[in-house]
């Protein structure tokens, strides 16, 4: 139940002082696909990127974040919900400071991640689409998931028995099959500069 006895302060310092001192725009790049799709791999491709660069950024991944702040949360939908919720209002805090948040996540669900672009202003979420047919998902299989989804030992898993709603509009659509990283880390770094983030 939450307290009617809670008051939001607002800081003397404030979030275009923050990103100012370390001459960015802070920005959500909110990478989405299935499992397997290369969403870390190409989220710390772009983070390694722009800290070469000098850029302010923290990176949240799925299975990191499930090892601490939502380690009480299972698969089920609501509890894939309640995640990306959580996320979103973590990422919410990281564009106040002034940063460059990168995320990876499924997030299978559009509503969830329209949810989380509305906690920020417009200009400060970017859909990162990672397009990679489930078949190439599926031969990857870097944790063995897809393995075990099949023979049933995974519940709700996406892309098998729980589905995945493509982003309908993502500000970047990458197409990961057959495509080098650094390519693909390219197309990131091109949209930031063009849209003045960096």
């Amino acid at each position: 139940m939450t307290s009617k006895n809670i008051v939001w302060h607002d800081h003397k310092v404030t979030k275009q002082d923050r990103s100012s001192i370390k001459k960015q725009k802070p920005v959500i790049l909110w990478f989405t696909g299935l499992s397997g799709s290369g969403k870390s791999t190409i989220a710390n491709a772009v983070e390694t990127k722009l800290y070469k660069m000098g850029k302010h950024t923290y990176l949240l991944d799925g299975d990191n974040i499930r090892h601490g702040l939502n380690k009480d949360l299972g698969f089920s939908e609501e509890d894939r919900i309640e995640n990306i919720r959580r996320i979103g209002e973590v990422a919410k805090l990281f564009v106040d400071s002034g940063l460059i948040v990168l995320t990876a996540f499924i997030s299978p669900f559009q509503k969830d991640r329209d949810q989380v672009r509305n906690l920020v202003n417009d200009e400060e979420f970017i859909e990162v689409y990672v397009d990679t047919p489930l078949e190439v998902c599926e031969q990857r299989d870097p944790k063995g998931l897809y393995k075990k989804a099949r023979a049933g030992e995974i519940p709700d898993f996406t892309g098998i028995s729980s589905p995945y709603e493509p982003p309908k509009n993502p500000e970047i659509h990458i197409k990961n099959d057959e495509v080098a990283v650094e390519e693909c880390v390219e197309k990131v770094i091109e949209y930031l500069k063009e849209h003045k983030y960096i």
